[in-house]
């Protein structure tokens, strides 16, 4: 079983940059493709972004490309997410999880989460 624990988060203004971060632990992390999710208050979680394992594959939400980057580090168990440009609406809660793809169904483990609030 892999733990992942969220960081990064907190309160910044419209325009400002947040870079958040997730470390795992327990089985290999390496061979396993990452994903970052996020949800607001009273909505459903979403989808923002995906790696594959090695990083060189990625997918993002229409409503963060081109300001979000996701990446990672293998050799320290971590994935990241940088988000520049934020927005009001990207305030949430953001999640990482271990899988692939759109869907929060094909992830199986989850971060508690990380709170972000950007103010207008």
């Amino acid at each position: 079983q892999v733990q992942l624990v969220e960081s990064g988060g907190g309160l910044v203004a419209a325009g400002a940059s947040l870079r958040l971060s997730c470390t795992a632990s327990g089985r290999s992390f390496s061979n396993n493709p990452m994903g970052w999710f996020r949800q607001a208050p009273g909505k459903e979680r979403e989808f923002v972004c995906t790696i594959n394992w090695s990083g060189a594959i990625t997918d993002y939400a229409d409503s963060v490309a081109g300001r979000f980057t996701i990446s990672r580090d293998n050799a320290k168990n971590m994935v990241y997410l940088q988000m520049n440009s934020l927005k009001f609406e990207d305030t949430a809660v953001y999640y990482c999880a271990v899988g692939w793809g759109r869907a929060n169904t094909t992830y199986d483990a989850w971060g508690r989460g990380t709170q972000v609030t950007v103010s207008s």
